[in-house]
């Protein structure tokens, strides 16, 4: 069999294989991704694997370039793919994507074990000024109003210990503005 049709008939499999499974997604006929691990799991990454044009004979592409793994450090990286690249020299020359991706799955915890999740801070530049933290322009527009002792006082007229408006407290002037002007009599 020539590479083309190797390809063809593993794409055929992993289409009926993962037919339905959320966690795969075929980019195109050469390319795939499968996620390891829930969404939510701090633990789960993103694999793509692609196929060149003489694959199964040549290893296929990993990668964990996609923006899901961000919170991955390099090295955990350079690992996962140092260890799948061994999976691939032990099964070079034949249909090996399905293969690769079951053993990411029954492996994710080994490969993950020393995972720290990276926290990404993100700052703020703009042209011709110093770079500025997005956590102190958040605290800034987090400011209270700043009331003057007079409204102060009147707001503790009006509300209770924890500073909200008693229930039904516009109803009173209502009721106040009825009983001055009599309301509506009938004739």
């Amino acid at each position: 069999m020539t590479a083309n049709e190797d390809q063809e008939m593993e794409l055929e499999a992993l289409r009926s294989i993962y037919e339905g499974d959320d966690c795969f997604k075929e980019l195109s006929q050469v390319s795939f991704q499968y996620r390891v691990g829930n969404h939510e799991d701090s633990k789960a990454f993103l694999l793509e694997i692609s196929w060149p044009e003489s694959y199964p004979e040549t290893a296929p592409h990993i990668s964990l370039d996609a923006f899901f793994n961000n919170r991955i450090s390099p090295g955990i990286k350079q690992i996962i793919i140092s260890k799948l690249e061994e999976q691939v020299e032990a099964n070079l020359g034949t249909a090996m994507t399905y293969t690769l991706f079951e053993w990411a799955k029954e492996n994710q915890e080994t490969l993950m074990e020393n995972h720290q999740p990276v926290s990404m801070t993100l700052t703020l530049t703009t042209p011709g000024s110093e770079t500025s933290n997005l956590n102190s322009t958040i605290k800034k527009k987090e400011k209270k109003e700043q009331l003057t002792k007079a409204q102060k006082r009147k707001m503790t007229g009006r509300t209770d210990n924890k500073g909200e408006l008693p229930r039904g407290w516009n109803w009173v002037d209502v009721i106040k503005q009825l009983s001055k002007t009599g309301g509506k009599e009938d004739d």
